[in-house]
């Protein structure tokens, strides 16, 4: 009689199992996904990495049982055999249901820690605290944004397992330099490694809109005693700020720095003609990677915006009654006390009330109140935009969107950009995108 194959074993019968088992959950999976009812750039972590990785254990459970079961046969031993199992008996019946019982628990108890695990990982807390100390401004910031509600993954990891493995490696590296301290101090703007706005940005908003004209108030007030306002109106023609960004039309560029501010080489692809045009002195495409213009070479910090400098802060918390113009030199002094370069939030707490009693020693009692809004309004502002321990200051992250605080547009919309002839221009004009009131 020919002896059982050798696959007949535990250690095998088990793999097997394993490996049916992840494969249905595999394509449960890809259907589930196919749906779209797996939301979150995460969900590849079951689909596409556990369940495959399952997969590949039990398929090498099964030869490692066959070697096990030939050892076994080859020291003399007979074939292993099923266990006989006498159900008739109540002692065996309560023990097959306590283990199936405990099986179905222990199972749901692992799903929820998986679903939880996976949730968490997805959270502002996750990535802003526990992980990624050194994140603290961005974590600041983002809860201050208008974006505070969408999640880090949700721009910071694209799509699919790819997206979701490249995010993991770059983490991993992240917390080795965190837990050894080495991490860089400012944490250095991640340009290049953002994903796509098309991958990000368009699953809210619409590429190219608003196309309407929008006017734009902007207030500051003077250094004087009655802190004078002063307010700045300008129509915003949404329709060339959005040109970049519509559907018929394709911007590339080179640029020949890390941080894309110096770029000598730009081509336009508009109503099926191809434009070239070259920084002055510059006669030919240089070396480097032509990248496609997004929404995100312009709106840079949509989501971790800091204050280029306290002059700005200072003027938008008194326009919103973060501190009284009733208060002579409020302006002047607020920004006086935030210039100075503290040690830590601790001593600009100290520094600033300190500032803020010296100069008005001798206010009126009436002034008193106002004297502490000012203090707790100037302290507030120094914790959400300066980080001493992270050497984050004013200025440290400048939005490119515009042309204020960087160069942002002029960049390119500087009249040197020309064609080869020299005939056209990536023109410098103001009206293109805006006009005074």
């Amino acid at each position: 009689m020919d002896e059982p194959a050798l696959t007949r074993n535990p250690i095998s019968i088990a793999g097997a199992a394993i490996t049916t088992a992840s494969a249905v959950a595999f394509i449960v999976y890809l259907l589930l996904d196919s749906f779209g009812w797996i939301v979150g750039p995460y969900g590849g972590l079951l689909g596409y990495l556990l369940a495959p990785a399952v997969f590949l254990f039990g398929l090498l459970l099964i030869p490692f049982g066959m070697w096990w079961e030939g050892r076994r046969r080859k020291r003399g031993k007979g074939p292993w055999k099923w266990p006989a199992i006498d159900v008739g008996k109540k002692r065996t019946r309560q023990v097959i249901v306590a283990v199936a019982v405990l099986t179905i628990v222990n199972i749901g108890l692992v799903a929820l820690a998986s679903v939880g695990m996976v949730h968490y990982t997805e959270s502002n807390q996750f990535c802003g605290q526990v992980c990624h100390t050194p994140m603290t401004p961005q974590f600041t910031a983002h809860a201050l944004s208008p974006h505070a509600r969408v999640d880090c993954v949700s721009c910071h990891v694209s799509p699919g397992a790819s997206g979701f493995m490249a995010a993991k490696m770059n983490g991993t590296r992240q917390l080795f330099h965190a837990m050894r301290g080495t991490f860089e101090r400012p944490i250095p703007e991640p340009i290049g490694r953002i994903p796509m706005a098309v991958d990000t940005c368009a699953n809210c908003h619409t590429p190219g809109r608003p196309e309407r004209d929008l006017v734009r108030s902007i207030v500051s007030y003077s250094d004087d005693e009655k802190n004078t306002e002063n307010v700045t109106s300008m129509t915003m023609r949404m329709r060339a700020n959005h040109w970049h960004a519509r559907a018929d039309v394709l911007v590339e560029y080179i640029a020949t720095d890390s941080t894309r501010e110096t770029i000598p080489y730009v081509r336009v692809t508009a109503g099926g003609q191809v434009t070239e045009y070259f920084a002055e002195g510059v006669t030919a495409p240089p070396s480097g990677a032509v990248v496609r213009m997004d929404c995100l070479d312009c709106h840079n910090r949509p989501a971790h915006t800091f204050a280029p400098s306290p002059d700005r802060v200072v003027d938008a918390a008194i326009a919103v009654g973060g501190a009284s113009r009733d208060l002579p030199f409020v302006r002047r002094e607020m920004v006086a006390a935030l210039k100075v370069d503290y040690a830590s939030h601790v001593a600009a707490d100290t520094g600033i009330a300190k500032h803020f009693g010296d100069f008005y020693r001798s206010a009126p009692a009436q002034q008193v109140p106002e004297v502490q809004r000012a203090i707790s309004s100037a302290q507030r502002l120094y914790r959400q935009h300066v980080f001493p321990e992270m050497k984050v200051t004013w200025g440290t992250y400048l939005s490119k969107l515009g042309h204020v605080d960087s160069p942002g547009c002029f960049r390119c919309h500087d009249d040197s950009h020309k064609t080869r002839d020299g005939k056209a221009a990536v023109r410098q004009d103001c009206e293109l995108c805006h006009k005074g009131q």
